[in-house]
């Protein structure tokens, strides 16, 4: 009869714990789901923005050469980011910036000098990428901007 009472009393313990690993599961997957997920988010948003340097880069370097227009820099700036990000056309803006190195007043890229500064600047708002946008964040814009000088 001891025997019995003590084998009953070393199981007893066991088996009121046996639902408490499926109430900690409970509790920490969606915590670790979020921190999951929140990971994944800033891990797309740095490859956008990454992408966006590399397409505003290649929109300058075809700029800073003789002969070449705005409409063939901003068209080769928007296929590399479609290409590469994966948004929509009308997501994109694109701003081209030309200084004169003279005096700093705006020029077109047909009428840039030898050391005029090009710059590019590429904005396409955060929802047009996220995989999933919280609500504090669809007012974000990601940003990509390089600037070279004309040969």
């Amino acid at each position: 009869m001891r025997r019995m009472l003590r084998s009953q009393a070393l199981r007893t313990p066991h088996r009121s714990r046996a639902g408490s690993a499926l109430v900690e599961v409970a509790v920490s997957f969606p915590i670790f789901m979020l921190i999951l997920l929140g990971i994944i988010e800033f891990g797309r948003a740095m490859s956008v923005n990454q992408s966006l340097n590399n397409a505003a880069r290649e929109g300058c370097r075809a700029a800073i050469v003789d002969g070449s227009s705005t409409q063939d820099v901003e068209e080769l700036v928007m296929q590399s980011v479609v290409n590469t990000v994966g948004c929509r056309e009308e997501d994109i803006d694109i701003q081209i910036a030309v200084k004169a190195d003279s005096d700093g007043h705006s020029l077109s890229i047909e009428a840039a000098q030898p050391r005029d500064l090009i710059q590019i600047d590429i904005r396409i708002p955060y929802s047009a990428v996220s995989f999933a946008v919280a609500e504090f964040l669809k007012n974000s814009n990601l940003r990509g901007s390089c600037v070279m000088r004309h040969e």
